[in-house]
């Protein structure tokens, strides 16, 4: 009797512990970069924004290049959804493991933007996610979880609102340098010179 107990005891733990991970899985933010990095750039965006997308092409790149893949900088994802198309996109981001993945898809869903953040309803635009999230070995199955998650859309909706509690999104993209809300020009050079700065 006492044996068995022990048994279903580390069976429940290991049930426990799965769920765990799973939820993990799905609710970790991505950061990309050095964790002890002395400089951590954190910004907040919606994944419809075409301020965002362009911020993300047009620097997030060359940032990684030259200070995220040398240890200086740590990269911070923080979704900051503005409507329906852009918190289903940060959903299908999530429910992928791992931060390369993460990123990945994350260059990929700003990258083509202008294709699925528009169409004449929110199924048509899901299909559009859909494609993108089969390129990352998402089938079917796990694409709908992810898109019907009360759980996952509770966590990205309280992130939202936690930021904007903390640091107060007025729009996106806002980025922060050390917890210092940059106001420069969303160009590399103006922004190489922040980090520059606290070098």
């Amino acid at each position: 009797m006492i044996k068995k107990i022990i048994r279903t005891s580390v069976y429940l733990s290991f049930v426990l512990l799965f769920v765990f991970n799973l939820n993990a899985k799905e609710t970790a933010k991505l950061s990309v970069g050095n964790p002890d990095a002395k400089i951590v750039v954190k910004v907040f965006s919606s994944l419809t924004c075409p301020h965002c997308a362009d911020f993300h092409k047009k620097v997030f790149h060359k940032l990684e290049k030259e200070f995220i893949e040398t240890d200086i900088v740590r990269f911070e994802h923080h979704g900051f959804p503005l409507d329906l198309a852009a918190l289903n996109a940060e959903k299908i981001l999530r429910c992928l493991d791992g931060s390369k993945n993460r990123l990945d898809i994350l260059n990929e869903i700003y990258q083509k933007q202008d294709s699925w953040a528009s169409g004449k309803d929110i199924n048509s635009i899901n299909i559009k996610l859909g494609k993108i999230a089969k390129n990352y070995d998402l089938n079917d199955d796990k694409i709908n979880h992810c898109l019907e998650s009360e759980k996952l859309e509770d966590q990205i909706l309280e992130d939202r609102i936690n930021s904007n509690n903390k640091y107060s999104i007025k729009s996106t993209p806002t980025i922060f340098i050390n917890e210092k809300r940059y106001d420069g020009g969303h160009t590399y050079e103006d922004f190489k010179k922040a980090i520059k700065k606290l070098l």
